[in-house]
């Protein structure tokens, strides 16, 4: 029993560190916080490993998208979910999706899928038919193991302004 709380301090410790590290206020690559559209990295965990025989805690992994703007709409036309070798396992969207001012969405991925494995992510396409201020999109991981429970975060990056 010992090691396994050991294994579980060491976890949520390197989980706390691993959120604390995200940049604060991520802005796409020019800084200035509005754009037409953007090609965004989030990345997601399906699983994360501990202890030192690397057992896996399943997770559930949430893609959230906010529209940050408070007078115009996005559209979402893209959140496909790649696994930790770059293939892509699933498209969440066959038809775009508008998000209001202020609105938000998610896609999820059940905690049994875990095909997308520890280095999975999304890659999701947005646009506006006026520079908006940049949306906010996030993985949030949620699991629970050996009556412990863990969550964190994960911020998205702009790889490609439109």
């Amino acid at each position: 029993m010992l090691p396994l709380i050991r294994s579980g301090v060491l976890l949520a410790v390197f989980l706390a560190t691993l959120t604390s590290l995200r940049p604060s206020g991520a802005q796409a690559a020019s800084g200035d916080g509005l754009s037409k559209g953007q090609l965004v990295y989030v990345p997601v965990y399906s699983h994360v490993y501990y202890g030192d025989r690397e057992r896996m805690i399943l997770l559930t992994a949430i893609l959230s998208i906010r529209n940050t703007d408070v007078r115009h709409a996005i559209t979402v036309v893209k959140a496909d979910y790649y696994d930790s070798e770059g293939k892509l396992i699933r498209r969440y969207l066959s038809q775009p999706v508008t998000l209001k001012p202020m609105a938000s969405t998610r896609f999820v991925v059940k905690e049994s899928d875990t095909c997308g494995g520890s280095g999975a992510n999304f890659l999701v396409e947005w646009q506006a038919e006026t520079e908006v201020d940049e949306p906010i999109m996030e993985g949030v991981m949620i699991g629970a193991a050996v009556q412990q429970g863990i969550s964190f975060t994960s911020r998205g990056k702009a790889i490609r302004k439109h």
